[in-house]
């Protein structure tokens, strides 16, 4: 039986193998100073609930959930 999309299978106690680590998510606030992998460091001028603006100084991104390339310095 397929298993719906995006779910992950229960883990069980008995198994050899160890459960899939959560993802963590990082919070950003307003001024918070980040660094980008392709647009470098910034400045978080405003949050929504599903992305982050940032200045970059050249120029303004707005960067979408997950953020899986931006982190806070």
């Amino acid at each position: 039986m397929p298993s719906s999309r995006g779910s992950r299978p229960k883990h069980l106690p008995s198994s050899p193998f160890k459960p899939a680590a959560e993802p963590v998510v990082e919070v950003f606030e307003v001024d918070d100073r980040v660094t980008h992998d392709l647009h470098g460091l910034g400045r978080v001028v405003r949050v929504d609930s599903h992305a982050v603006t940032v200045d970059f100084g050249s120029q303004t991104v707005r960067v979408n959930h997950p953020y899986s390339k931006m982190h806070h310095l």
